[in-house]
């Protein structure tokens, strides 16, 4: 079972999220020493071939000029027909689909956990890569296997030149500050909008992309201005019932704009709606079809297995988040808001990030642990 990490090489976290976290890239020697990949490249393989598992095939000509791109599921002949060199296969999502991947993220939770994304896997062959291009969040690149050269440099946004004859965003006015090449354990950090081109030295290269979430301005507007709206009456309205006689009917007076800016205040400067809303919105499951609900499961029968010390787990993709309160705590899960009182604090701090849960089959433990399990995110591991 992998162990948060303590350090980054010889480098505190503190010094890292102090100097590093969002403001420039950093290279580190041999973070995961001996590192043995949880998964193999034809096990890769054979979860791009699965209907559910988000996948994509980038193959690139050898003068990097032309560039295809193609959807998975594929098929073991499309897969064994590649050509030899100059292509890359990336599968999303992997720790959804694989525990031992999951267990890996753990290393990453200096970050708060409700930030992360997933974790992607690409499998390139001599020369494969994406093209040089940017994130609009951070990530981290671990190499699996092989050897991978990544160039680095220079921030980039929507107004930087791009390719627009290509299915991938590739920089067209590309210049490499630094350049590495990576070795199996190592690992570059690279933050939003930094531009980076990475491409494979050799065969059987392949690399972990531990990507974290970063909603836009514009999803966080949308998103909380839907949550709210689901909650109120037609019958609140804009009103007015100051008016004056004005001497130009046509014109929205700066009153206008005050009543419209209190309004919109009224909601913004709440912040228990705000952490509702939050907490949800960062647990939305990115797969829900994914989990597997078992709605037959009763609250007896959890009792019982709970009693004998059978443990639980968080469904792989799951996510799980809380906000502490006066009286008690908020648990967020998949997208669903749990309201738990103080006496359940170690239950919720337990759920949100033991990697084995042991649960006390208390009537509030119970119940709580039941509806997750209906919900399909937990499962016992007998």
């Amino acid at each position: 079972m992998s162990q948060p990490l303590t350090h980054l090489g010889d480098m505190p976290i503190e010094t890292f999220l102090r100097d590093y976290w969002q403001k420039k890239p950093l290279l580190i020697r041999n973070a995961f020493p001996n590192f043995e990949p949880p998964v193999a490249a034809d096990e890769l393989a054979g979860l791009a071939l699965e209907e559910g598992v988000e996948s994509r095939l980038i193959l690139q000509s050898e003068d990097k000029q032309d560039w295809q791109l193609e959807h998975g599921p594929f098929t073991e002949e499309e897969l064994t027909d590649l050509p030899n060199s100059h292509w890359t296969l990336l599968v999303q999502a992997v720790d959804h689909w694989v525990p031992e991947v999951a267990d890996l993220l753990a290393q990453f939770h200096f970050v708060p956990s409700w930030r992360m994304d997933d974790l992607m896997i690409s499998y390139a062959t001599d020369g494969g890569g994406v093209g040089p291009h940017y994130d609009n969040y951070d990530v981290f690149l671990l190499q699996a296997s092989g050897s991978r050269r990544w160039e680095v440099g220079g921030i980039f946004g929507e107004e930087s030149p791009r390719r627009d004859d290509t299915p991938v965003m590739i920089l067209p006015e590309w210049q490499a500050e630094e350049v590495w090449d990576l070795q199996p354990g190592d690992m570059l950090y690279v933050p939003p909008r930094v531009g980076h081109n990475g491409y494979a030295v050799g065969d059987d290269c392949m690399t972990y992309s531990i990507g974290f979430r970063a909603p836009s301005h514009e999803e966080i507007l949308d998103g909380f201005a839907e949550f709210i709206g689901k909650s109120l009456l037609s019958e609140q309205r804009y009103t007015d019932p100051e008016l004056t006689v004005t001497a130009n009917p046509a014109e929205i007076d700066a009153d206008a704009i005050k009543r419209v800016q209190a309004i919109l205040q009224q909601y913004v400067n709440d912040p228990a709606k705000i952490g509702e809303w939050f907490g949800r919105f960062m647990t939305d499951p990115k797969y829900p079809d994914q989990l597997e609900a078992d709605e037959e499961i009763e609250a007896d029968e959890v009792a019982e297995l709970l009693a004998e010390g059978v443990t639980l787990s968080r469904t792989e993709g799951s996510r799980f988040a809380y906000i502490a309160k006066e009286n008690g705590y908020s648990l967020f899960v998949d997208g669903q808001c749990f309201e738990c009182d103080s006496e359940m604090e170690a239950l919720v701090k337990t759920l949100c990030s033991a990697a084995i849960i042991e649960v006390e089959p208390s009537d509030q433990n119970v119940g709580l642990i039941t509806v997750l399990l209906q919900l399909g995110s937990l499962y016992f591991n007998e």
